[in-house]
């Protein structure tokens, strides 16, 4: 019996009406619009040095470039590690890696505005990983779902692509800071960087518009390399930071693999739950949402639109986060860039296997991670940001008690720098206004409850700001 037979029998490709070759290709394709995230997890988790104030992950001794490659080399193994259990456990053609939203959210509000050190964010990103892993053990999937209101679960894609897509763009130097009105538009005509993103950035659209496979990463190198072109030939100065500064890649990941233990020293109870309630939260609700648009457009969805057996794809994205927190990244989810594969024909987990496969061998570009000006990543963050937004149709407008926890959610979101701000918005206001509109029925015990926990952290959080202005 040759290889090609043992995994046909063993994923029972034919069965899923499907082929070996077949499998690999859409294995393949999935792994290249995906792939953008080895370089791009890496940026946003370091420091920003677009955003005065706000750092990530940096470690003493280590440079950022240094630390970059570190997390790309940890980005790799904790997408190959879910996505190989996504393979062999739940046969299920979806690849998983460290999440984009949630990583800016560990590094942007977490780490820079709450000023919470990473190795907490991280032990953080351990309870919620286990959380899941409980919950998803004892069937408990449905009791979540109940609780949180459905205008909030709903709205949190269209939140989050905004603020990737204000991350990208200040980034970018499209979009900075003003006195008079917070933000405005950068300067389009003389900054060489807002100009080689604004090339980059409609290139990546064009490509992303096109199907090509691969468009983000296309885009991002390509965005890279016209940065180098331009600053080598002499049109732009080197002072223009249209290169990145190179740094020694490395391979060894001990200051990351194992740091979220320390973390368990630095945790103040109220801003560690609300961390742990956002991760769950959206790595929850953003991996069902996708293991169920992804399983309708391969055809996996029974009668009632359930994914069968969906529990075992969620716990595979619950031991990948788990695993990816002790190695020292972000949560890790099921990527929508699934669709791909399952588009050109993957039906079983023979895809995944492929998707992990390519991400081990993609370990022999990690200095990459480090030759990526942030400018050039950051126009993933764009793409997905403007591609999340068309998840905003699926909220009933025309029903106010829908609108105004959503639209709160939204709004909060970016306007604060914070997923879980927005979050918490959509939830306090979902009791209030439906009480308002006489539907009392409609709002749960655990929606009151959940609603009256985060107005009790914000006063607590609030009172203690006072009292240190004081």
């Amino acid at each position: 019996m040759g290889l090609s037979e043992t995994l046909a029998n063993y994923f029972d490709v034919h069965k899923h009406g499907s082929t070996v070759r077949t499998e690999i290709l859409a294995g393949i394709t999935t792994f290249l619009t995906m792939s953008y995230i080895v370089v791009v997890n890496p940026s946003l988790l370091t420091d920003q040095p677009y955003i005065e104030g706000v750092d990530g992950i940096a470690i003493a001794g280590y440079t950022p470039g240094e630390v970059q490659s570190m997390l790309a080399v940890v980005t790799i193994i904790a997408a190959a590690i879910a996505t190989t259990i996504m393979a062999f456990y739940a046969n299920r053609p979806f690849a998983q890696a460290p999440g984009l939203g949630l990583n800016a959210f560990f590094a942007f509000t977490v780490v820079g505005a709450l000023g919470v050190p990473w190795q907490t964010a991280l032990a953080a990103v351990f309870v919620e990983g286990l959380i899941f892993i409980a919950l998803t053990v004892v069937g408990a999937r449905e009791a979540i779902i109940k609780v949180f209101p459905e205008p909030v679960k709903m709205a949190v894609g269209t939140g989050i692509g905004l603020f990737l897509a204000i991350i990208g763009l200040q980034a970018m130097g499209i979009v900075v800071n003003d006195n008079s009105t917070l933000v405005t538009m950068g300067d389009l005509a003389s900054n060489p960087i807002a100009i080689v993103s604004i090339v980059g950035l409609f290139f990546t659209f064009a490509l992303y518009a096109a199907n090509v496979p691969g468009s983000i990463i296309i885009g991002i190198v390509g965005t890279s390399l016209l940065g180098w072109g331009l600053t080598v030939s002499g049109v732009v100065s080197a002072e223009a930071d249209l290169v990145a500064s190179s740094s020694a890649a490395t391979y060894d990941i001990t200051p990351l693999a194992g740091a979220f233990i320390s973390g368990f020293g630095n945790v103040e109870a109220f801003s560690f739950a609300l961390i742990v309630i956002t991760f769950f939260f959206v790595d929850f609700f953003d991996t069902a949402g996708t293991l169920v648009g992804v399983g309708q457009a391969g055809g996996f969805l029974n009668d009632d639109g359930d994914l069968p057996d969906i529990d075992k794809p969620l716990m595979a994205d619950a031991v990948g986060t788990t695993a990816g927190a002790m190695l020292g990244t972000s949560t890790v989810t099921t990527y929508v860039e699934s669709a791909t594969g399952v588009e050109e024909g993957g039906r079983t987990g023979l895809t995944a296997l492929v998707v992990a496969l390519l991400f081990l061998g993609s370990l022999a570009i990690v200095p990459l991670a480090t030759a990526i000006p942030q400018y050039a990543s950051h126009i993933a963050l764009v793409v997905i940001g403007v591609v999340m937004l068309r998840n905003v149709v699926d909220i009933a407008w025309n029903d106010i008690t829908f609108t105004i926890p959503a639209g709160m959610t939204i709004l909060v979101m970016p306007f604060t720098y914070s997923i879980a701000y927005g979050i918490a918005a959509g939830i306090v206001s979902y009791p209030l206004v439906k009480v308002a509109a006489g539907e009392y029925d409609d709002v749960s015990a655990g929606q009151w409850a959940l609603a009256v926990a985060f107005v009790l952290y914000f006063v607590i959080r609030t009172s203690g700001m006072l009292q240190a202005q004081v």
